[in-house]
């Protein structure tokens, strides 16, 4: 499927996937010969301006829980990865299946008071009800006056402000929240997206020491969306890969001043993202991602990047095998 169109695109709970490409080390390459050695560049994000539509529901999951859905009785925790081009529109028919008042609100885009998704200005959805939020992006420009203002673009979410208080904490502990990934023109488009929200001790919604785990083949282009909600400080941290502390999580070029980290504190409602070409410099793997705070990592918010060589074995790995510090 291609990237480049959202409403070409199924996005599902913030794991989107499509076919990969596994690139094999310089002696597999000239084994299979010149052809197989070639790479072809990343493919990049058109330009913006499209309008388009999708509808969302809010549902009750099991054990409490509740999640935002492309379809009824598919939710999922994170909710559905949403993703624009600078410019483009989203009118978004929101469906309340609950039983309890619930709304959308979005950070890092634009929108009327109407799409806020607060009680304060009465743009929540009661039990049953339906109602359409626009969000829009807009390109880097000059103001009339002359200042500039900076573009849409960047990795934003979007979460429930209603459920449990006016500020939708009782909605978001329970796992109404998602990933926005608003794109620029000719930024590099990765092969899959994967979404981390550390939401409270918990790494999506999930119980302690369970993941969740993502896999990949060694040159694989990955994108990471991480997201913080609830009480707490975390610090994020991935074994064995980095990325540019900026925009993209990727350096423009050799006069790019970002930091590369691997190592990054995350605050309640923060959010970044980044791309790695999986096992680079350090090839296949268990490689552990987890909060760096001592106490969250031992109290189970870890996962893994299962990076496989191209033959699909990771090395020393034993599939279930408790996650380590």
């Amino acid at each position: 499927m291609d990237r480049r169109g959202f409403n070409r695109r199924v996005l599902l709970g913030g794991a989107a996937v499509v076919t990969s490409l596994s690139l094999a080390s310089e002696a597999e390459a000239a084994a299979l010969g010149t052809a197989a050695a070639t790479v072809a560049p990343p493919r990049t994000a058109p330009a913006g301006g499209e309008v388009r539509h999708i509808r969302l529901y809010a549902e009750k999951l099991p054990d409490g829980q509740m999640g935002y859905g492309l379809e009824k009785g598919r939710a999922t925790i994170p909710g559905p990865l949403i993703e624009l081009n600078e410019g483009d529109t989203l009118h978004i028919e929101f469906e309340n299946t609950m039983d309890v008042a619930a709304s959308l609100h979005v950070h890092g885009l634009d929108y009327e008071i109407s799409s806020d998704g607060t009680k304060l200005n009465k743009s929540d959805v009661e039990p049953g009800g339906t109602r359409t939020y626009t969000w829009r992006t807009h390109a880097p420009g000059r103001r009339k006056d002359g200042t500039w203002r900076e573009g849409s673009a960047g990795y934003w979410h979007y979460h429930d402000h209603v459920v449990g208080t006016e500020h939708g904490t009782g909605g978001i502990r329970k796992g109404l929240y998602g990933p926005v990934i608003v794109r620029r023109k000719g930024d590099v488009l990765p092969e899959r997206t994967h979404t981390i929200v550390f939401n409270d001790m918990a790494i999506n919604n999930r119980p302690p020491h369970t993941g969740p785990d993502f896999e990949a083949t060694v040159g694989d282009r990955v994108e990471f969306v991480v997201i913080t909600h609830g009480e707490y400080y975390h610090t994020f941290h991935m074994h064995g890969h980095r990325w540019a502390d900026n925009r993209t999580g990727l350096l423009t070029g050799p006069d790019d001043p970002s930091r590369v980290i691997d190592n990054k504190i995350v605050g309640p409602a923060d959010s970044f993202g980044f791309q790695v070409l999986a096992g680079e410099g350090g090839g296949a793997g268990a490689w552990m991602y987890h909060c760096h705070v001592q106490s969250h990592s031992d109290m189970g918010m870890v996962g893994l990047f299962l990076v496989r060589k191209p033959d699909g074995t990771i090395p020393g790995y034993e599939p279930h095998e408790p996650h380590g510090h």
